[in-house]
């Protein structure tokens, strides 16, 4: 089952908006490819937290 930025594991409820849509994205890409729910929401999550420590929002 694809997810959304509206429709997302329950587990991912509370992330930061910006870090769950990256691991939704991450998590939608791994299901294509064959892993299943769990895994999928596993990894997408731990590597979209990655993403967020390497890729900092810029703030004036």
């Amino acid at each position: 089952m694809p997810w959304s930025k509206n429709e997302y594991p329950p587990s991912m409820k509370n992330l930061d908006t910006r870090i769950r849509n990256k691991a939704v994205e991450i998590a939608n890409a791994l299901l294509e490819e064959g892993y299943d729910e769990g895994r999928a929401i596993a990894i997408g999550t731990s590597k979209a937290e990655e993403w967020d420590k390497n890729h900092p929002t810029h703030k004036s």
